[in-house]
């Protein structure tokens, strides 16, 4: 059997965080009754005029820099023509051309998973308006839900040949793509409720061959899983075709979610099908440089040179700064903490631990919870002077989460400073060891596992106060180790 490589080109569909449509006043929000954030406009009414959304524009340009696109500093917006019921005008309004998107020849870095990073390269960032949404009665036939017709659109599309060569970078490159989305506030990437959604166009060819592959379009992935499944499930189902002799179509395919499989949507359409040019309707758009490099000079440090600098100057994991660094607001939390003088691994263990489970419980977000990074920055300095223990610790944030009390002052009114006496701790782990002689037999007769029971009794008779490595080291000197 021959081995083939699998090549995957990206396009994404992003719905920009503004409050109205791209070309009208319409409000954009997810949900609610079916066609009641319509107008004349957003349904192509006879008439109508379309004025551009100027927020939307901003956003697309500041994305585009931020992917390290040239910026077209004269662009049209066309007529994309096709007739389906979504598209109440019959032609959606975007951005064609090499060098007429707002941003193209750009690119982004993913890291790899045994080390170092890839450069994915970008063709274009362009702007466009969405599509309405097909529904099926629950009588039978089928309805037309125009909410969503005429929001704002960016599209983000990789370039060719395809850098991305298997299922793993495919997710990474969109795990990626959506941090900086979400990071520029031009984007909230919420896959499920489809304001971001990814059609890989997946191809094939055999090991050693020049010429790529016939493509098909997978369509309805709402989470990087299915991303990452549905561009392995294609590779395999086009390998099966070829060794069997048969040939690939380029078509548009639907992804089932419970089957895992891919299934036939329609035929692809060509380029020329859609029959591209100039909208009459809106004037040909010119930005000035100085007001692009501005934009470029307000642009924010980006997830993964964020994550590489806490990594350099504060020796975090890959997992931590991956968390750390999800959501923009969470990082500036971690880093106005360290600021205050909190211990950077400290405050990283107790904010991507016990005060995210805190705060995925109450719904709240970090900034609007009791624990402000004064409180976190306290508390971290209280552990690493061994002032409280981890599990003191523990209780403590559960208490200012709920009063917003300071941690120094909790630990004031209730004594819940760290027993490191020596002699008070000793006395406590001979009272245990006298107690317990069944635990403290089987650990002398080899199952050395039982000293965690007899460490936790210590830690029980002292209230969890006591220093838990002095009582580690106390109560294996008392065994006879």
């Amino acid at each position: 059997m021959p081995r083939y490589l699998t090549s995957v080109g990206m396009e994404v569909h992003a719905e920009l965080l503004t409050q109205s449509k791209m070309f009208c006043r319409c409000a954009v929000a997810f949900g609610g009754e079916p066609n009641t954030r319509v107008c004349p406009v957003c349904l192509g009414m006879p008439g109508t005029l379309p004025v551009p959304n100027k927020a939307a524009i901003d956003m697309v340009l500041r994305t585009a820099l931020a992917l390290n696109c040239q910026i077209a500093y004269d662009s049209v917006f066309h007529r994309k023509n096709y007739f389906y019921p979504d598209l109440p005008k019959g032609y959606q309004v975007t951005q064609y051309g090499e060098t007429n998107p707002f941003g193209y020849k750009g690119w982004l870095e993913i890291p790899l998973k045994h080390g170092g990073t890839k450069r994915i390269h970008i063709r274009r960032v362009h702007l466009e308006e969405d599509t309405g949404k097909l529904l099926h009665l629950p009588g039978g036939g089928s309805g037309v839900d125009y909410n969503r017709a005429g929001v704002p659109l960016m599209e983000i599309v990789t370039d060719f040949p395809p850098d991305i060569e298997n299922p793993e970078e495919a997710r990474e490159y969109l795990v990626q793509l959506r941090a900086i989305l979400v990071w520029l506030g031009v984007c909230d990437g919420k896959m499920e409720e489809g304001s971001m959604r990814c059609e890989p166009n997946i191809s094939i060819r055999p090991e050693g061959s020049e010429t790529y592959g016939t493509k098909t379009e997978l369509k309805n992935l709402n989470s990087f899983r299915s991303v990452q499944l549905g561009v392995e499930f294609e590779a395999h189902r086009q390998a099966a075709l070829l060794d069997q002799g048969q040939t690939v179509t380029q078509e548009t395919r639907g992804w089932n979610e419970g089957t895992l499989t891919s299934f036939v949507m329609r035929v692809k359409e060509s380029e020329q099908d859609y029959r591209y040019f100039p909208d009459p309707d809106l004037i040909p758009m010119k930005f000035d440089t100085a007001e692009i490099e501005d934009m470029r000079k307000s642009l924010p440090e980006l997830p993964l040179a964020k994550a590489r600098r806490y990594q350099a100057a504060f020796s975090l994991s890959d997992e931590h700064v991956s968390q750390l660094t999800a959501d923009r607001s969470w990082a500036e939390y971690f880093e106005k903490a360290v600021a205050l003088g909190g211990d950077a691994q400290t405050v990283c263990n107790v904010m991507n631990g016990d005060l995210a489970k805190l705060l995925n419980e109450s719904g709240l977000e970090a900034f609007d919870s009791k624990v402000t990074p004064v409180h976190m920055a306290e508390l971290s300095k209280l552990v690493g002077s061994g002032t409280v223990n981890s599990k003191v610790a523990k209780d403590l944030l559960d208490q200012m989460f709920a009063t917003g009390e300071m941690p120094g002052k909790l630990v004031e009114e209730q004594g819940l400073s760290q027993v490191s006496d020596e002699a008070v701790i000793l006395d406590a782990v001979k009272t245990v060891v006298r107690d317990n002689p069944g635990p403290v037999g089987q650990y002398r007769a080899g199952k050395v596992g039982v000293i965690g029971f007899l460490v936790g009794q210590v830690m029980k008779a002292t209230g969890g106060r006591a220093n838990p490595s002095l009582v580690q080291e106390l109560m294996r000197k008392e065994l006879g180790e």
